[in-house]
């Protein structure tokens, strides 16, 4: 519809025209007034509702709303003034229909006197419906145009018939253009506030990462320090917990703590079942783990691994959440933990190699020949007097190599001032003790202690500087306690010196001719006719005498054994069960017996 012209009639008289230009200027302040208002506002939020609040002042109409185009070209009442239902309010025009379709689609104003009976548009039936129970009848709609674009509709409404002047035309397209330009500020605001927000966001990302750069950088500083100043697992736990917080535990490749650091923070102990659920996990993937426990807690668990080897693990407890920098720095740790412990271990073992190679000279040496002194210098250097060495200790266990107990026995070597090592296959150690029974039964259980195992230890006091014969005293004598039962306990060979005839070498004469004297006959009967009569003499004494018991153990009928009976009575004489005889002969049988163990049979 074209607008009607509004200019005064001239023949109106100047009071007319001085009422026009009156108005006009009252028009053109409130709009330059709405147009400095809208400049100050900002958000999409605020803007809307002070569009139409100062286009419904300006135009007077009943109601006057404003709808914006979404994506797909539909229009949605975006803010309104006048009395107006829920149902008009929340109401979307679809792309192309209605008077804000023409709009749209002319670029231009378009108004009708009576909404009901007009053409020219594309209807739709819903919002008909909805112009019909608000009761509006005249509307004007101009566009919001920012350059070429529509980006809503304007609209002012009336509830009686009529035109729009060309004067209101103008005034609210004017007023449309500031608002759109306003409405373009507040978009650009938003996306401005926006950016602003994701800069700052990016910033804020920025800081972090510096923060764990920083971090990183200072984990790795104080860890590098520990490596050259030669500190151990209690300085690492210590450098994480100054860093890190929370609790650190470091374990060795047994699963025992080694160090164990708190920052203060009070945590509840960790879950035995997530720490081993998590230390498999880090073993199998070689990488950090971690998991939250039932308080809360959360438990990061790196295992501490060298080619292929398993050194131990290293734990974090606390409340805070693991990131992925904490990981890296965990992981980091463990790698130097497991550093620390493969140079500790090329230490202790270049250590026990020197020790080891000390102690085979010093058995190896011969007893009346002095030591040499450059021999002597190096056990100096390691705080050791070769003349005060007067006990030698051997050690078997069946469980254990002999690897593993010069292990322990290295570490307890410096409380007597001695070596250990290994010698002929048998683990060994030379000392000085006042008390060699006190001595060896301590040994004995530090040795059971930690080898978590029974051993058998041995000590012999040196005499002479006789070193070798010590050891083979010793180391025979572990045999003979083996041949008697004894699987765990720490003795002298003094207490086994009813045995001596089999364990010293240089009373072998002696053992030769004990037994030849009292087992001879039986011994050549058994060698010339491949009987066993030794045997079944042992066994008669073993059952004390009881024919039953015996010939169970020989698997022979009662009978075969009588028989056989009578045949060492032959040999040896009817009165050999008696008691002296017997005593006699079942020691000598008992010592053939173990010599048969250290010598094989004879």
């Amino acid at each position: 519809m074209a607008p009607t012209e509004s200019e005064p009639d001239r023949n109106d008289g100047q009071g007319g025209l001085a009422a026009y230009r009156l108005r006009r200027e009252r028009e053109l302040s409130s709009l330059y007034a709405t147009a400095r208002s809208l400049t100050v506002l900002g958000e999409v939020d605020v803007v809307l509702p002070a569009v139409v609040r100062e286009a419904h002042e300006l135009i007077g109409s009943d109601f006057v709303y404003l709808s914006l185009r979404d994506a797909d070209g539909t229009l949605a009442l975006g803010a309104a003034a006048g009395t107006i239902s829920p149902e008009f309010s929340s109401a979307r025009m679809p792309a192309g229909a209605g008077l804000g379709g023409w709009v749209i689609e002319t670029r231009a104003p378009v108004w009708v006197s009576d909404y009901r009976h007009a053409d020219g548009f594309h209807r739709d039936p819903v919002f008909d419906r909805l112009v019909s129970d608000e009761g509006l009848v005249a509307l004007l709609g101009v566009p919001l145009l920012v350059g070429d674009r529509v980006i809503g509709v304007l609209f002012a409404a009336d509830r009686t018939e009529r035109p729009f002047e060309k004067d209101e035309v103008a005034l609210l397209s004017a007023f449309a253009d500031h608002a759109a330009i306003a409405l373009n500020n507040a978009r650009l605001y938003d996306e401005s506030r926006v950016a602003l927000q994701r800069l700052q966001d990016a910033y804020r990302v920025i800081e972090d990462q510096v923060a764990t750069m920083e971090l990183a950088a200072a984990v790795h500083e104080a860890l590098t320090h520990v490596v050259l100043t030669g500190g151990g697992p209690g300085d690492i736990a210590q450098s994480l917990v100054e860093h890190l917080e929370g609790v650190v535990t470091i374990r060795d490749r047994d699963d025992k703590v080694v160090a164990a650091r708190s920052s203060g923070a009070r945590t509840t102990g960790a879950d035995p079942r997530l720490e081993r659920k998590l230390l498999e996990e880090a073993r199998r993937t070689g990488r950090c783990v971690y998991g939250q426990g039932d308080d809360g807690t959360v438990l990061s668990v790196a295992a501490i691994q060298a080619g292929g080897s398993h050194l131990g693990s290293l734990s974090l407890r606390r409340r805070a959440l693991t990131e992925s920098a904490d990981v890296r720095m965990l992981e980091r740790s463990a790698q130097i933990t497991g550093l620390l412990a493969l140079m500790r271990d090329a230490r202790v073992e270049a250590e026990e190699r020197v020790r080891g190679e000390l102690l085979t000279e010093l058995l190896s040496h011969p007893p009346l020949q002095p030591v040499h002194p450059a021999l002597r210098d190096r056990a100096l250097a390691r705080g050791v007097d070769v003349d005060r060495l007067d006990v030698l200790v051997a050690a078997d266990c069946s469980d254990r190599s002999a690897g593993d107990i010069v292990r322990e026995l290295h570490a307890s070597s410096p409380e007597w001032s001695g070596l250990a090592g290994e010698y002929l296959g048998r683990a060994t150690m030379l000392l000085h003790a006042d008390d060699p029974e006190a001595a060896v039964r301590m040994l004995h259980h530090r040795l059971r202690r930690r080898l978590g195992t029974p051993v058998l230890v041995v000590a012999d006091r040196i005499t002479g500087h006789d070193r070798a014969h010590s050891f083979t005293l010793a180391q025979r004598c572990l045999d003979v306690m083996r041949s008697l039962g004894d699987t765990d306990r720490g003795s002298t060979t003094r207490r086994y010196a009813m045995y001596g005839l089999v364990f010293d070498p240089r009373r072998a004469q002696e053992l030769d001719g004990f037994i030849s004297d009292s087992l001879g006959p039986l011994l050549d009967y058994d060698r010339r006719r491949s009987t066993d009569l030794v045997s079944t003499a042992a066994a008669y004494f073993a059952h004390s005498g009881n024919l039953s018991r015996t010939a169970h153990s020989l698997h022979v009928h009662t009978n075969t054994l009588l028989k056989r009976l009578d045949r060492i009575a032959a040999l040896l004489g009817d009165d050999w069960r008696s008691a002296d005889s017997a005593l006699r002969l079942h020691l000598a049988v008992r010592l053939h017996q173990l010599r048969a163990v250290l010598d094989g049979p004879g």
